[in-house]
């Protein structure tokens, strides 16, 4: 199968708002698709390459040589000169990576180089988040959907789920399951105002557990080795020596553990969150501790399909007081209402108020959790940007927000408050190079870059086409640890909004 089959495809799919013609466009290739292009076929159209780092950028795409007048590269033969591009390193890699780019666009038609590029910079706007994608499986395949869902929560990349569906149907995405070093999708949590909305709905009994202002890991030991993940399963076990040593102190062998890796000073006070951000971002972060509060597998067996409550007496057994969250259990909305209240004062960021019943759905953000923070915040997606006036003068300041609706992106007002000197530096920088276009006062942007922000209250408004906007937008700081697919949706901001 070409490059261009794929190309075409996304922009046919990127075309219509229709989940359903979504779904039967992408069933349709990967019908097509044969041996490991399937894999291939699934993964690209869910906007991702096989290999997570090229060490290429959106600068090393900016200038493309003249496309080739008709296709000619396989899916196998691009993922093949990805795969060379990104094993490049030493002394000249730079210069020889150059070089390879060029080449391979080089034999690339016009289409066939916008997708490629989008890909690689994680630029594809086609509407077909994962979610499509697993049902375009289960089509193609002819498998009930739940059996490909099931399989996903075992393992992160699609592609794999794809080629077990349609080679080996139900029995092969049953064999799914989960394994120590693979990281699987972490389970997400939904949002409330308040710790008595929260609670509404969660049962008689309710886990009031512990938010952290941190970086949220997914921690993998066998024996003395030790595999740490982010929420976007990236490894990045070298930068968290701290961690790692923790993991390996506990009494337990071939675990997986959810947590936060978090700064703290002398005094056990949490440090902001850019503190903790910047421990990772680099090596040699041992400041960085981890604070555990689930556990999905022991001794190599599943946990995930328990209740939480046998997870977390599982997790209390292995791990101890020290290295994991506080949480309280109760039934008395005030009690747990004071929980939060003495945890916000210890300087952590809120409350997950959390179901004992219920399984760890991975990948999905269920009613079963639900996060609450003493002020109310949002992820938001930003979509374009003004240049500032007067002491902003040249930089890039007023941000317009939007949340998730369906497939698409709604508008929910602009804000320029809360951004320091060396935010505005860092959010110039940043948009100029997701710019998509720029008429001198505003500059449109792919909408890739999450931020997170403060607000006031949501009023109900006609000027923006989601009908809400937020009152005293603010912003917190900027998610790199999140891609836009997990920011807030319009029916969440909706909810803090007064019935009208």
């Amino acid at each position: 199968m070409l490059l261009a089959r794929l190309a075409t495809t996304s922009t046919a799919v990127a075309g219509t708002r229709s989940r359903l013609e979504k779904r039967a466009l992408l069933a349709e290739v990967l019908a097509e698709a044969s041996g490991d292009e399937i894999d291939l076929a699934a993964t690209y159209l869910s906007g991702t390459l096989r290999q997570r780092r090229t060490g290429v950028g959106w600068r090393g795409l900016a200038e493309l040589p003249p496309p080739s007048p008709s296709p000619s590269l396989s899916l196998t033969e691009v993922d093949q000169a990805l795969a060379a591009i990104a094993a490049l390193s030493g002394p000249g890699s730079a210069g020889d990576r150059r070089t390879q780019v060029q080449s391979l666009f080089a034999l690339l038609t016009a289409e066939e180089q916008e997708y490629l590029r989008a890909l690689m910079t994680g630029g594809v706007r086609q509407g077909a988040l994962d979610s499509v994608m697993l049902d375009a499986i289960a089509a193609a395949a002819g498998v009930p959907i739940a059996a490909v869902r099931r399989a996903a929560m075992f393992s992160a990349p699609t592609g794999p789920i794809a080629l077990a569906a349609l080679r080996g149907g139900e029995p092969a995405l049953a064999a799914f399951d989960l394994v120590v070093g693979r990281p699987i999708r972490p389970m997400l949590a939904s949002s409330a105002p308040t710790v008595a909305e929260g609670v509404d709905g969660l049962g008689d009994t309710v886990v009031v557990d512990t938010k952290l202002d941190g970086i949220r890991i997914q921690v993998h030991r066998s024996g003395d080795e030790v595999l740490v993940f982010t929420r976007s399963l990236e490894e990045i076990s070298d930068r968290l020596p701290g961690v790692v040593e923790a993991v390996r102190g506990l009494a337990g062998d071939q675990l997986i553990l959810d947590g936060e890796a978090l700064v703290i000073d002398e005094a056990g006070t949490p440090r902001p969150f850019q503190e903790t951000a910047s421990e990772t971002a680099s090596f040699g972060g041992r400041s960085a501790q981890p604070f555990f509060f689930d556990l999905l597998a022991a001794e190599g067996t599943s946990l995930i399909e328990q209740p939480g409550s046998a997870r977390w007496e599982r997790l209390d057994s292995i791990v101890p007081p020290s290295l994991r969250t506080e949480r309280l259990v109760t039934s008395d909305v005030a009690a747990a209402t004071a929980f939060f209240d003495r945890i916000v004062a210890a300087g952590q960021e809120g409350v997950i108020l959390k179901d004992p019943t219920a399984a760890y759905e991975a990948g999905r953000r269920g009613a079963a959790w639900v996060k609450v923070k003493p002020r109310h915040t949002l992820d938001l997606v930003v979509l374009a940007v003004e240049w500032g006036s007067g002491r902003r003068r040249g930089t890039l300041s007023n941000i317009h927000l939007g949340a998730r609706d369906g497939e698409e992106f709604v508008m929910l007002g602009k804000t320029f408050k809360g951004m320091t000197d060396e935010m505005l530096a860092w959010q110039t920088e940043r948009f100029t190079e997701l710019k998509t276009s720029d008429d001198g006062w505003v500059v449109h942007v792919r909408p890739e870059q999450v931020v997170e922000i403060a607000f006031d209250g949501v009023q109900r408004s006609s000027r923006y086409p989601g009908g809400v906007a937020l009152r005293f937008a603010r912003v917190l700081r900027y998610r790199d640890d999140k891609s836009a697919a997990e920011a807030d949706t319009l029916a969440t901001v909706r909810s803090f909004a007064a019935p009208a």
